[in-house]
């Protein structure tokens, strides 16, 4: 059963920026995209690197080793190298506090 984690304040995250997270072992990006806060996997699928330190555009966020692009949204794979989905966490936000289904 999935259970709710704080993980971040909304101030704490500018518009089109990331923050990493930890959740017990799980290494979560948290993303503002225009005032709405999505969450993924940090980890890239093709190589180890942390997506909440990627280039964020148009919804995607590009890996910051080899370029590859996730839609923060989905989790789906939009270009080479990576071809395996990333994993979203539903995200709840109450007042400034976020929180993720983990």
């Amino acid at each position: 059963m999935a259970a709710s984690h704080l993980v971040a304040k909304t101030t704490e995250i500018a518009e089109d920026e990331a923050k990493r997270v930890t959740v017990g072992d799980q290494q979560i990006a948290i993303f503002n995209l225009d005032g709405t806060f999505y969450a993924t996997d940090d980890v890239c699928t093709h190589a180890y690197a942390s997506l909440s330190e990627g280039y964020i555009e148009d919804g995607c966020v590009e890996c910051p080793l080899h370029a590859g692009l996730f839609d923060i949204k989905t989790g789906k794979a939009k270009g080479v190298p990576v071809v395996e989905d990333i994993k979203t966490f539903p995200v709840r936000v109450e007042g400034e506090d976020i929180y993720v289904e983990v």
